[in-house]
């Protein structure tokens, strides 16, 4: 008999835009299926004022706070009155820090929102953004060569939300679908410098996003035959038939979320270099 899901509040307050916050805390909740957090996010928190409305909110819907704020004035009032209001008050970047400073001899700098610095790192991801966008769904395939990735793969394998989260790492990630029957376009074939890679899932997988979409609209589809799991497993054969023919990895995505695939394909990178 499955446990009721209960709720909890979870306050996460980041003196930046509090990605990195965002992500622990959720990483964290995702360990507990019986139990949802309701999420509170308080970004660019770097004032006693802007603290004080936070404060006020969290009395009001008592729960976990986290936060991400390397001003030790401002820390040192939400621990304060988080313990007054017995509520768990955790720095997330805190013990890393410490971590930091024992090894490398120096306390660290305490720059806010150094993640975010304007620097060539910065203006990489934002060109494999540009990049990425440009060359999804098989557009400009003539400059494929410019690539550090190519994803392949037959219609909803995760193809272009894929090639985002790999361009947000700062690689440059074209698309292309396979069609049954159709060949690969030879710029990919003979292409020297990117990772090709084929994505892969269960007939089963497929139709049933397809299904999803097409519940949205049918426009430019056959709707019998593209949700068919006979014709999506002719599909898939052709696409796996193509990444043997030319030595090119594959990636079974039926049960990775985004993030793992995208591992998976640095991973690949890293072996191939």
């Amino acid at each position: 008999m499955n446990k009721p899901q209960s709720f909890f509040h979870l306050h996460l307050i980041s003196d930046a835009t509090g990605e990195t916050l965002l992500a622990a805390g959720r990483a964290a909740a995702a360990q507990y299926k019986d139990a949802r957090a309701i999420e509170h996010i308080y970004p660019l928190i770097r004032t006693e004022r802007q603290l004080r409305k936070v404060l006020e909110e969290i009395d009001e819907t008592p729960g976990i706070v986290l936060y991400t704020v390397v001003d030790q004035e401002l820390a040192g009032i939400l621990d304060t009155r988080c313990a007054s209001m017995g509520l768990p008050c955790v720095s997330v970047l805190e013990p890393v820090l410490t971590v930091f400073q024992s090894y490398l001899g120096t306390p660290a700098g305490r720059r806010v929102g150094a993640q975010h610095v304007l620097d060539a790192d910065y203006f990489r991801r934002i060109d494999a953004l540009n990049f990425t966008m440009e060359h999804d769904d098989g557009q400009l395939p003539a400059d494929i060569e410019e690539a550090d990735v190519v994803l392949i793969g037959i219609s909803r394998t995760s193809k272009t939300p894929t090639s985002i989260y790999l361009a947000n790492r700062g690689i440059k990630t074209a698309n292309v679908p396979i069609v049954l029957g159709v060949p690969i376009a030879e710029s990919i074939v003979y292409a020297k410098r990117p990772l090709v890679v084929g994505l892969v899932a269960t007939a089963e997988r497929i139709s049933h996003i397809r299904q999803n979409r097409l519940m949205g609209s049918s426009v430019g589809y056959d709707s019998q035959s593209y949700v068919d799991r006979t014709v999506i497993a002719q599909e898939l054969a052709y696409a796996r038939q193509i990444c043997a023919r030319h030595g090119w990895p594959m990636i079974d995505v039926s049960r990775r979320s985004i993030e793992e695939t995208a591992a998976a394909i640095v991973a690949l990178r890293g072996k191939a270099r």
